[in-house]
């Protein structure tokens, strides 16, 4: 509870990259306890924190994991709290049906199409491995896929390459 609280102060008080630091370790912490409600709690506070650093990916899918938690967890306040934050809007100029898929994750899912790896779409985009490690597990659960092989089919067949 004090790394998040550490991490919120220091998101007020205009240093978004030391909350990070801080509202990481929390995650980390609640990971370890196993306690989804305070996983969802930080995970909002660090999409806040990314958003402040400009890193709008991180800040969508963070938030988007967040609102989702709140969701699965029942906590009706909590979920409308997060989803109130929304994301960044789609600039990417992606097909009218895009299937949930953010403009970013149809980015990633046409270069995956494309035959890519993590790290050659990571640096293509400028943006880390990890973010587009959650970008691909997004789109599996989006698309209701378990493969690189199945999204790619996926987004042939629904014509998004």
């Amino acid at each position: 509870m004090a790394a998040h609280a550490r991490g919120a102060i220091l998101l007020a008080e205009g240093q978004p990259g030391d909350a990070l630091v801080a509202l990481r370790r929390a995650l980390e912490i609640w990971r370890e306890l196993d306690a989804p409600y305070e996983i969802a709690r930080v995970r909002s506070s660090i999409g806040l924190a990314c958003r402040a650093m400009e890193d709008h990916d991180s800040a969508a899918l963070e938030l988007d994991a967040a609102r989702r938690a709140f969701e699965t967890l029942g906590a009706v306040p909590d979920r409308a709290r997060v989803a109130s934050l929304g994301a960044p809007a789609d600039t990417t100029g992606g097909p009218a049906n895009s299937y949930g898929l953010t403009g970013r994750e149809l980015e990633v899912l046409r270069l995956i199409a494309g035959g890519r790896s993590n790290r050659e779409i990571a640096t293509q985009l400028f943006i880390s491995e990890h973010t587009v490690a959650r970008h691909v597990q997004n789109i599996f659960s989006k698309l209701d896929v378990s493969s690189r092989a199945g999204a790619t089919a996926f987004a042939f067949s629904h014509k998004l390459v």
